[in-house]
């Protein structure tokens, strides 16, 4: 989800208890932290821990990408990783041609055949547009044989185009080989052992400056929205690390959306808008919403419908690419273009 979806499901979940009503009603901001711990896991991942990521090889392709070269330097490190049973990381750079233009090219992992598929591809602007008949020519793709069994977790092609390109961690688990997309990202900073620890440090230093009673009600609504958070990141594919520091790796997402796609978002934000307006309703001194009503037709309505749009757009076949891997290199793509926005 993006961060004005998490912000919004926030606020809502401090909008249940009548007391944080109560106090919005007198002029406190005590929602808004709810809000506040919403985007905080995303903030510490794009404004921290990727600043903390050390890579053991960074593939920077330069202006005239040779796709040999790059599927040799995966290759090699692949198969260090495996064979000395270290850890890899790498970063593929961009290549950035001129203020709105780039050079695309794309990783390919493909484990029924054990191969690694590197292909350049035409220049692009920043809206991910490519420039007719900027296919390069007779640029064949460079295909490695790796030997070893390959799991991805995410997705089997990268797109590499625009902003900052993707980093992978190459990581032998028994007899195979996983490769893992992003993986400072959705860590340490997406834990729900960590929205405890945050809570309780929010309503330490609330209490401590506005009393005990209102540091304890900002405690808790910063600690649910940061919950609420990683919750949410749990519907999509690249998990969370949900019991840090108690586990060490991300926990499978449940594969049901993709943070940059629209309806969900949407949907998010629209479900939040109205439960905050039904419990600043029902908390009041003459509540005016029929719950029943209200309800159905604000929340289990457009859920249903939007959601039944939803899921049957992203069954659709797409030519020339199967619908679940296309939609994960979209989600690929709009977490690579967060990590540079943010």
């Amino acid at each position: 989800m993006k961060g004005i979806s998490h912000f919004a499901t926030g606020v809502a979940l401090a909008t249940f208890f009548p007391e944080i009503v109560q106090a919005a009603a007198e002029g406190s901001l005590l929602p808004m932290l709810g809000g506040v711990g919403g985007i905080l896991p995303d903030t510490l991942d794009f404004k921290f821990a990727r600043y903390f990521e050390k890579y053991d090889l960074e593939i920077d392709p330069g202006s005239d990408p040779d796709p040999e070269a790059i599927a040799d330097a995966l290759t090699g490190a692949m198969r260090r990783a495996y064979e000395e049973d270290k850890s890899q990381n790498v970063m593929a750079h961009t290549i950035k041609l001129g203020a709105d233009l780039w050079r695309e090219y794309a990783i390919r992992f493909d484990p029924e055949s054990g191969e690694v598929g590197v292909r350049v591809g035409p220049l692009v602007n920043t809206g991910q547009v490519p420039l007719p008949g900027s296919e390069p020519e007779g640029v064949a793709e460079a295909r490695r044989k790796l030997g070893v069994p390959l799991v991805h977790t995410y997705s089997s092609e990268y797109k590499v185009n625009i902003f900052s390109g993707p980093s992978f961690r190459f990581e032998r688990e028994g007899d195979q080989l996983y490769v893992h997309f992003l993986d400072w990202h959705r860590r340490w900073s997406h834990s729900l052992t960590l929205a405890a620890v945050v809570g309780a440090l929010m309503g330490l230093f609330v209490g401590l400056v506005a009393g005990w009673n209102t540091g304890l009600w900002a405690g808790l609504v910063t600690g649910l929205g940061f919950a609420g958070h990683v919750l949410e990141d749990q519907l999509g594919y690249m998990g969370s690390n949900l019991f840090w520091p108690f586990t060490k790796k991300r926990s499978p997402g449940l594969k049901l959306v993709h943070s940059g796609d629209a309806i969900p978002n949407f949907l998010t934000v629209w479900m939040s808008a109205a439960l905050i307006l039904f419990n600043l309703d029902r908390f009041s001194a003459q509540p005016r919403l029929d719950p029943l009503w209200f309800l159905g037709l604000a929340v289990a309505l457009p859920l249903v419908v939007l959601g039944g749009i939803y899921f049957w757009q992203k069954s659709r076949p797409r030519p020339g690419q199967d619908s679940v891997e296309a939609q994960r290199q979209a989600d690929m793509i709009a977490e690579t273009e967060e990590v540079e926005i943010a």
